[in-house]
């Protein structure tokens, strides 16, 4: 039995709505994300939404094309190398894919509007979201012994705001702004950086390192920030492939994705 008529709409863009669109489109599913008009994704190295800025996006091989209206969408259905992207912070999409499967990716920790009317089967990851009312299933997306575990009835583990630790590293690798203001990038992406070098100024203010590695996600320059908001973050290993790779985190959540996908598949076979 062949599932490749599938269609699945993704809320979001960023790394894990990336890493899920690109298993997803290994899957051959029929595919479309959503996007505000100016999103803030921090891992910009691996995530489709870049797409909206730049017209498109690739990750390991898979580009992200922006489309203007649903018209553009299907012709991207059937393609191993690309899928469509499109500005629709409202998800109104839906009305006319009329999804199978929708899946709220969009990480914001609470519930921004999602229903478990949207689709046959609706999907969401991580806290905000109880399982059985909100949506039909959620993954867990906290690291540790529940990554990508598939919750039928209740919600995922509270968000600590305690980043996950990487060589040893938790909060020190985490870049935060200092103040309110305008982020003006000093570094990019993938740039090696030592212990008190200026990463960024906002109005002025440096955010510098405090320890050495890859900077592995860094906001736009000319982003509006607030005090204490995340802006980057560095990864202590040293490794630049991994600023362009999917992470371990994005694969395990999209593998309880598909978990949920095909088990809801099967059981409405019987």
């Amino acid at each position: 039995m062949l599932i490749d008529h599938l269609t699945v709409l993704i809320k979001g863009g960023g790394e894990m709505a990336s890493g899920i669109a690109h298993r997803f489109n290994r899957c051959h599913f029929k595919l479309c994300m959503t996007e505000i008009s100016e999103p803030r994704a921090i891992r910009r190295g691996v995530s489709f939404s870049e797409a909206i800025y730049e017209g498109e996006k690739t990750v390991e091989g898979l580009t992200a094309k922006l489309v203007s209206s649903h018209k553009g969408i299907p012709r991207f259905w059937g393609s191993d190398d690309k899928i469509p992207i499109i500005v629709d912070p409202e998800t109104k999409i839906k009305e006319f894919l009329k999804p199978d499967v929708l899946v709220d990716a969009t990480v914001a920790k609470r519930n921004l509007g999602t229903k478990i009317t949207d689709a046959p089967l609706v999907m969401a990851l991580g806290p905000g979201f109880y399982a059985g009312r909100d949506v039909h299933l959620v993954v867990e997306t906290n690291r540790g012994h529940n990554l990508g575990r598939v919750i039928s009835e209740g919600e995922a583990e509270k968000n600590t705001g305690i980043p996950g630790v990487i060589a040893g590293f938790s909060t020190e690798r985490v870049l935060r702004a200092p103040t309110d203001g305008q982020l003006w990038t000093a570094k990019e992406v993938g740039d090696y950086i030592k212990p008190g070098e200026t990463i960024a100024l906002i109005d002025g203010l440096p955010v510098k390192a405090k320890i050495k590695g890859v900077i592995r996600g860094l906001l736009r320059s000319g982003s509006e920030v607030c005090s204490g908001m995340k802006i980057g973050d560095i990864d202590p290993r040293g490794i630049k492939e991994y600023c362009y790779t999917i992470s371990d985190k994005a694969r395990a959540v999209a593998g309880g994705l598909l978990e949920g996908i095909l088990s809801y598949l099967n059981r409405r076979a019987l």
